[in-house]
């Protein structure tokens, strides 16, 4: 049955609905080429036959705001505001108000048995590292909700290239295509979604700070989450590899190296932006050196010797000749016209800059008027 129906049978509001296949307590299941998952009949069966349904399953799942969860276990908003920031315990599930602030939520059975396990940081002073945190800026609110999504995600299926579809939604679109260079393998990351079940609900005009809150901010969490799709594209690759389209055979952007790919085959592994650094960096020390506009080779190895000397070839004598009277003659002219030797950069600069100014302060004389 469909997720909607399945909730109604379960009598659970959708938001519940998706904390419960969250948590795992709900299990869904996805054909493939199939956008929305299916829920099975004897899922609901076992899940109705047990004892306490269905009070017992919808205390599960209950999420509380803050002002609520601050209640429930004592203390007040304001420290319980801190103690999420700091870490202490990880949003379930967040939505957005009409000021389009993110509103994060948290199950009211981890919240009751954080209080049992750390009853001294509900009250007295806090901790030096909770107050580091804190004076650091530091709120790892979203990244926790990312990183518990994430896992959940990756727990829901075995196919590798879904895996990598959920990590590479963490990322940015710019930062996946420098990771992942053939347009077939993108295009199948870009045409698998997560589990529709499990994303929160926002409104159209929000969907730009849904997006932001899905992809990791910090430059920890990013490599991390690049470092994990990089080994799920190899694992991939090589136990379904995506079939080959004419945009790969011809290549897209620089430092597309398609003969390598070719050497490889399927299992070949893409190279990452510092493993990129690292190869360019001697043709980059080369050319700095030389100080000279010549074309480096971008693998391993030493870069190539220029196509063109570096030092002038000696001019014949006719042309040194030529040169001479030329000069000869533009020096008398400026002799017979009493016009200056060419000065230096800087003085020439700091000559016409004194000009314009006095042309300036004379004009400015000359068109004075009284003020009334």
């Amino acid at each position: 049955m469909a997720v909607s129906t399945a909730a109604r049978e379960l009598h659970l509001k959708r938001g519940e609905f998706i904390i419960a296949v969250h948590l795992g307590l709900v299990r869904v299941s996805t054909q493939r080429g199939e956008g929305s998952p299916r829920v099975h009949r004897e899922e609901i069966e076992r899940l109705r036959a047990r004892d306490g349904f269905p009070d017992v399953l919808r205390e599960r799942v209950r999420a509380v705001g803050t002002a609520e969860g601050a209640r429930l276990i004592g203390i007040s908003a304001g420290r319980f505001t801190k103690l999420a920031r700091a870490g202490c315990f990880t949003p379930i599930t967040f939505y957005l108000n009409r000021y389009r602030a993110v509103v994060w939520l948290y199950l009211a059975e981890e919240l009751a048995g954080f209080a049992a396990r750390e009853p001294l940081l509900l009250t007295g002073r806090s901790p030096a590292w909770v107050r580091d945190r804190l004076e650091g800026g530091a709120d790892q609110r979203a990244r926790n909700w990312r990183v518990r999504r994430v896992g959940r995600l990756m727990a829901l299926t075995d196919d590798p290239w879904a895996r990598a579809a959920v990590l590479a939604g963490t990322l940015d679109p710019l930062r996946v295509a420098e990771l992942i260079d053939e347009p077939s393998e993108r295009a199948r990351l870009a045409g698998i979604r997560p589990e529709p079940v499990l994303a929160p609900t926002v409104p159209p005009h929000a969907q730009d700070t849904m997006a932001r809150l899905m992809r990791a901010e910090e430059p920890e969490e990013a490599l991390r989450r690049q470092a994990d799709l990089i080994a799920e594209v190899d694992r991939a690759r090589r136990i379904r590899p995506v079939p080959r389209t004419d945009a790969d055979c011809r290549g897209h952007g620089p430092g597309h190296r398609l003969a390598d790919a070719d050497e490889q085959g399927p299992g070949r592994r893409t190279a990452t932006t510092d493993q990129s650094v690292q190869a360019i960096r001697p043709a980059l020390e080369t050319e700095s050196d030389t100080n000279t506009n010549t074309n480096t080779n971008t693998g391993a190895g030493p870069a190539r010797a220029p196509a063109f000397p570096l030092t002038p070839a000696p001019l014949a004598a006719s042309a040194t000749d030529s040169l001479g009277t030329s000069k000869r003659k533009r020096k008398r002219e400026r002799e017979r016209r009493h016009v200056p030797e060419r000065v230096s950069g800087t003085t020439a600069r700091a000559t016409s800059v004194r000009a314009v100014l006095a042309r300036l302060r004379l004009r400015g004389l000359t068109s004075r008027r009284p003020h009334r």
